[in-house]
C-alpha cells in the first residue's frame, strides 16, 4: 500500500473484529513511527500498547468507572476549545448526527447515544490499545508532534491491513487510565487509540466523513 492509498483509506472505525494483532506487527509499527519529525529532536511522547488480559482487565474498570462517574474525572487540557464556533462546530455536529443516523439512534433518544458513547471505553471491542502522554513541561510545538507521531502509527497500521479509532476521550479519565499503566506525575495522559482489525459487516463501516474542500482551507501565492 503507497501512503496515498494509506491516507485515503484511513478512518476512525468505530466496530472492530476481536481477531488479534500480532506483537510483532505493532512493534514494527511502532518502531518505524518513531521516526515522525519532532522540532530539535526532543521526541516528547510516550506511548503504552495494551493487550490480551490487561486490555480485559481495563476494559472491566471501565464499564464500572464509566457508570460512578459518567462525566469523567475532568480532563488535564480542553479537548475542544471552551467557545467552538463556526465552521468547526457546524463540521463536528455533522459528523455526530451522520453517525447517529446510520445507527438509526434519534436525536432525542440521549440514553441510547450515551449507551453508544460509552463503547468508546470498551475500544469498540478492538483487541489493541494505545495511549500517548507527553511530559507536563512542554509546550503546543510539542504536542503538534505528538499528532504527528499519531498519525504515522495510523498510516503504517493502514499498511499492515489495519485499522484505527484515536480517542480524546480517554483524556476525561486521567487519574484511572494513569494509574493503571503507571504514569509518573511528570507525564500527562493526551489521548487513547484503538487498533485492530475493522469489522466490515456493522453499520458504520460506510461512514466516510467529509473534509472541507481545498479553496476552503488552503491558498496558493504566486503558483
Amino acid at each position: 500500500m503507497n501512503v496515498q492509498d494509506a491516507i485515503a483509506t484511513r478512518r476512525s472505525v468505530r466496530e472492530f473484529l476481536d481477531t488479534p494483532v500480532s506483537g510483532e506487527v505493532i512493534r514494527r509499527v511502532i518502531e518505524q513511527a518513531l521516526r515522525a519529525p519532532s522540532g530539535g529532536n526532543l521526541q516528547p511522547w510516550h506511548l503504552h500498547v495494551v493487550g490480551g488480559e490487561k486490555l480485559a482487565e481495563l476494559k472491566a474498570i471501565m464499564r464500572t468507572r464509566v457508570k460512578e462517574a459518567p462525566a469523567g474525572e475532568g480532563s488535564e487540557y480542553d479537548i475542544y476549545p471552551r467557545e467552538l464556533v463556526s465552521p468547526y462546530r457546524d463540521r463536528r455536529f455533522a459528523v455526530g448526527e451522520a453517525m447517529y443516523a446510520r445507527l438509526g439512534i434519534p436525536r432525542e433518544d440521549k440514553a441510547a447515544r450515551r449507551e453508544w458513547f460509552a463503547r468508546n471505553y470498551q475500544f469498540f471491542g478492538a483487541p489493541l490499545a494505545l495511549f500517548c502522554s507527553v511530559d507536563r513541561r512542554m509546550g503546543p510545538p510539542q504536542w503538534s508532534d505528538l499528532g504527528m507521531l499519531l498519525q504515522n502509527v495510523m498510516l503504517l497500521l493502514r499498511a499492515e491491513g489495519l485499522d484505527s479509532c484515536p480517542q480524546e476521550c480517554w483524556a476525561i479519565y486521567p487519574q484511572t487510565i494513569g494509574s493503571f499503566i503507571g504514569l509518573p506525575p511528570e507525564r500527562m495522559l493526551f489521548t487513547g487509540m484503538a487498533i485492530g482489525y475493522a469489522d466490515r459487516s456493522r453499520p458504520l463501516d460506510a461512514l466516510v466523513t467529509e473534509r472541507a474542500q481545498l479553496s476552503e482551507v488552503a491558498e496558493f501565492v504566486g503558483i
